[in-house]
């Protein structure tokens, strides 16, 4: 698995520095936007959501080969904002979003940063709480679009390209969707690489700890640069 192309996992958390141990005022709704790298059959998104635990919820709305321009297409943005406002009164609403694996065939980096910022304060203007995810170059235009409204980011581009780094090439092409594709998850690099997310989410927000299930087998491996199955 080459993480090169999976790159950076800005989480557009919130506004305000969340307390490590206590627990969030409000239960959250996750709501996970992007491309092939967080979809169903071949990203990460849900190897993360499978930690869930009640009454938070979660569901993963990334459609393959979408662009930040793209996504919002065919009534898919609106339902989402719609998602957003109906729930923020009982939850907090928190929108992962990855893209940048597909912009970067399309889009200039200075209309990837604006359509990013431009999702991000939308988001928060219907009263959720954005995340976001992109490649190397791009991976730098999510901080900046991050810095520039305010909010926190996850560097899952570092962290990934270390954990591969470290685990070595033979082992991270186990976790290929086909032998040749260095780009998709199959179910182990998604277990895997959702509980790197999730891990790196959890660091900058720990008052979300009661809302998902601990594997400490699993991060305790990612942590230290180990091969993991993604049956631990």
């Amino acid at each position: 698995m080459r993480f090169s192309a999976l790159g950076l996992v800005a989480a557009l958390l919130s506004q305000v520095q969340a307390s490590p141990v206590a627990r969030a005022s409000k239960t959250p709704y996750f709501f996970l936007i992007g491309d092939s790298t967080v979809a169903v059959n071949g990203g990460w998104g849900n190897g993360l959501l499978a930690y869930l635990k009640d009454p938070a919820k979660g569901e993963n709305r990334a459609v393959s080969g979408t662009t930040t321009v793209s996504w919002k297409a065919n009534g898919r943005w609106d339902d989402l904002i719609k998602s957003v406002e109906s729930n923020a009164a009982n939850y907090e609403p928190i929108v992962t979003v990855q893209f940048g694996h597909n912009d970067q065939k399309s889009l200039t980096l200075a209309q990837f940063t604006s359509n990013l910022e431009s999702i991000a304060t939308d988001i928060q203007g219907a009263g959720g709480t954005p995340v976001k995810q992109d490649l190397k170059d791009w991976r730098d235009a999510t901080i900046t679009a991050a810095q520039a409204v305010g909010i926190q980011y996850l560097d899952l581009n570092t962290a990934s390209t270390n954990y591969v780094n470290a685990i070595g090439e033979e082992n991270a092409i186990k976790y290929n969707l086909t032998p040749d594709d260095r780009t998709h998850l199959n179910p182990a690099g998604e277990a895997v690489f959702g509980r790197m997310t999730l891990d790196l989410l959890l660091q900058a927000r720990g008052d979300l700890n009661a809302y998902f299930e601990p594997n400490e087998a699993l991060s305790e491996r990612i942590a230290n640069g180990e091969y993991a199955t993604g049956d631990e």
